[in-house]
């Protein structure tokens, strides 16, 4: 019985997270769908969705965000003004996919921020630090995670196949 709790108990910490994701992924498959576009177009309206919901909910608490997100990012760890503009990076990002404007430079900048998180996720899931992830600012509670690793590959991942099939 105790292993089952602990199971509901992890679901039930990653279901903000689950659910902002499903959130991202209907909206871009009934936009695409009404649009009766490519699926690259359908990655755009995914990944613009996901970031523009991920950007907010950082900004309703930036100073908390900033707290949380210094003690795993590279950047932020030495420039915590980073910190600050990091859910803005977030939302232009956001917005440059759903508007499909420069997508060349979005796909790289999204590359970039991805990687240098994936290394600040590994290096701190490797050092064994139980840590809060700050990728959905102080409102929600989920744990770092291989979760937060997948979600920055990922991410990476699709920049990279739109960039180059572009």
């Amino acid at each position: 019985m105790e292993n089952f709790d602990n199971k509901k108990n992890k679901f039930k910490r990653y279901q903000p997270l689950l659910v902002l994701v499903l959130v991202a992924l209907l909206a871009a498959i009934a936009l695409n769908q009404g649009t009766q576009k490519s699926m690259t177009t359908g990655m755009h309206f995914f990944m613009g969705f996901f970031l523009c919901q991920f950007a907010m909910l950082k900004l309703f608490h930036p100073s908390g965000f900033v707290q949380g997100f210094k003690k795993y990012d590279l950047i932020a760890k030495n420039f915590p003004g980073y910190g600050y503009l990091y859910p803005f990076i977030e939302l232009i990002l956001g917005l440059a996919y759903l508007s499909f404007i420069y997508p060349m430079a979005t796909y790289i900048v999204t590359i970039l921020v991805m990687g240098i998180g994936t290394i600040g996720v590994i290096r701190s899931l490797k050092a064994g630090l139980d840590l809060r992830c700050a990728c959905m600012g102080t409102i929600l509670d989920v744990p770092l995670s291989t979760v937060t690793l997948t979600e920055d590959i990922a991410m990476g991942l699709m920049a990279c196949w739109m960039l180059f099939t572009s």
